[in-house]
Formats: structure tokens, sequence, C-alpha cells
């Protein structure tokens, strides 16, 4: 069987987003500017949240400048509404000061008249921006023909087979642009996009699951899968009592109490006997006490000094 071509892949992705997604078509009087600012917003976020978000800012600050020199934290309270209002207001910010230090302006309508080509390479080298929101901006504000890819909508597209990881890490669709028509551009990138953030914002909906599968039936075992929480582990049984206690340790003797002596003499120890200087002392003499038991044991001799004491009478 001859494989499907990219056109054809493409194309029913399209007519299966028909079913499920209205187009979205950009403000055609908004500014190149606002384009490439609202392109910071809309990455990884639903339509509804970035227009909410960039209205905010407009309503909120007095202009650029001092969208500019507000701090990352300020505006992501009023971005809100986005998922991740911190990352969009990072873009925002960098990219208002590299066009500011570029041009001491914020205005890009000479951006129109220009070669597209020289132009594309200088939104690429405005830091903030990154591959969608410079599609975005030439789709949308430059009258060229790029179709925006985010993080949400590789990640779809890679389910359905129509991307590679290598692809995804490159945040690029191979053939993409020729495979739809300029004419249908901005309708298909608004579709797409609703997708990729439906599947970024939960790649578990069952809605999600159904479009994926409509493009492509075989894309079941590259679904994602929720993780199953760990069972808990049994608790350990408690130790066995023993039968027997452990026998308490030996008692210590205590020393017998001489008449008349109080406790703190009777525990003292013994006094040392003193001993010339310039010799060590010598260590007590003690008897074994099988010595002892041998002796008791023994009788005495005949005609030794101990029998001749045991024959004498008492006088």
């Amino acid at each position: 069987m001859a494989p499907v071509s990219r056109t054809a892949q493409f194309a029913k992705v399209y007519k299966v987003l028909k079913k499920y997604y209205k187009p979205v078509a950009p403000p055609a009087d908004r500014p190149v500017l606002e384009h490439l600012l609202f392109a910071c917003c809309l990455q990884d976020a639903r339509y509804e949240a970035a227009e909410e978000a960039f209205a905010g800012l407009v309503h909120t600050f007095f202009d650029w400048n001092e969208i500019r020199v507000t701090s990352i934290s300020e505006l992501s309270e009023v971005m809100a509404a986005l998922p991740d209002p911190r990352a969009a207001a990072n873009r925002l910010k960098r990219v208002l000061h590299a066009v500011f230090e570029e041009l001491y302006s914020f205005d890009l309508e000479e951006k129109r008249k220009k070669n597209l080509g020289p132009t594309i390479k200088w939104l690429e080298k405005i830091d903030g921006t990154t591959k969608f929101s410079v599609a975005y901006v030439v789709q949308s504000g430059l009258a060229g023909h790029a179709i925006p890819a985010d993080a949400g909508t590789l990640a779809a597209l890679r389910v359905v087979g129509l991307v590679s990881d290598a692809d995804v890490a490159a945040g690029e669709v191979p053939g993409l642009e020729r495979a739809v028509a300029k004419s249908r551009g901005i309708e298909f990138g608004s579709l797409l996009h609703q997708l990729g953030a439906d599947f970024s914002a939960n790649p578990f909906s069952p809605q999600v699951r159904e479009i994926l599968l409509a493009i492509d039936p075989e894309a079941v075992k590259h679904l994602p899968q929720r993780r199953l929480p760990h069972p808990p582990q049994p608790a350990s049984p408690p130790a066995a009592a023993t039968d027997a206690a452990a026998p308490p340790p030996p008692a210590v003797p205590a020393r017998k109490k001489k008449a008349g002596a109080s406790d703190a003499e009777s525990h003292a120890p013994e006094p040392k006997q003193p001993v010339a200087p310039g010799k060590r002392a010598a260590p007590p003499a003690e008897t074994p006490p099988e010595k002892h038991d041998k002796q008791a044991a023994e009788p005495a001799k005949p005609g030794s000094p101990t029998e001749t004491l045991a024959k004498r009478k008492p006088r």
C-alpha cells in the first residue's frame, strides 16, 4: 500500500478540525507590534485567555513603555487568565526591551514595506521571540504564509504521527506550509492551534481523544496514559513478643560494712601501699580459688607438720 502524502494527511486534519472548532481571524487593523505582543500571550493558551490578557495590559497600563519597565510579577497578575502568565510576561517584556533598544520606538509598521525574508530574520533575532510568535506575525501582520505551532500543537501532531520526536524538539512541522494552501493558512492555523491549546490544557480530555482518533485511528497506542498512583505499602507487623524475658544483669555483691563506719567509708576504695621511689608497685598476690579448694580437699600427709599439729592434744 502506497504511503499517504503529507497533503492528504493535513487535508484530513483540516476536515476533522472543522467539525469541532470555529476558525478565528486576527483583527485586520492591529499593528505589527501588537500582533507580536499578542503572539506572546497566545502561545500555549486558548484564544479567549489570550484576548483577555492582552486587553488587561492595554487597559491597565498607560503605554507599551510603561509595560516595558514594569516587573514581571505585576505583569503576571494582569495576565492571570493565561495558563503560564509568568512565562508569557517574560516573553512580552523581553520583546519590548529588544524593540526599544533597536529602534528607540515601538513602531514596526515599516516592516510591512520591506521584503519578507530580511524581516523574518530580523524578528528571529529579537530577544523574547519564538518560532511560534514569528510565524504568527508573518501570517497575521505581514501577509506571509506561515502556520504557527506551539508546544501543545506539536504534541497533538506527535500523537497522530505527523511529526517525530526530533521535529518536536526543533519546534517545526515539516512540509506544513507546502501541504496547506496560503488561502487556508489563517483558518487552518487557528483550528490547529485550538486543538493544541486543548491538548496542552488536558491531554486526557474525551473530546481531545475523540478528535485525535478521528484523524488517525492508529493513534490509540500513542495517546497519553494516566499514571496510576503507587499502591500503599502494607504496614510492617508488630515485633513478636519473646516468651521469656531477658535475664536481669548479675547483681554486684555489696561490700560488708565495718562496724561503726559510715556509708561513704564503707564504699571507699582501700588505701594503696606506699611504693618506694624508682620502683613499680607489685601486683597483689592472689591465690586462685582452685588452689584453695584443692588444698582444703587434700588430706595431710604422714609426717608433715600439718599432721603433727593435728595429733597434738589440747593442753
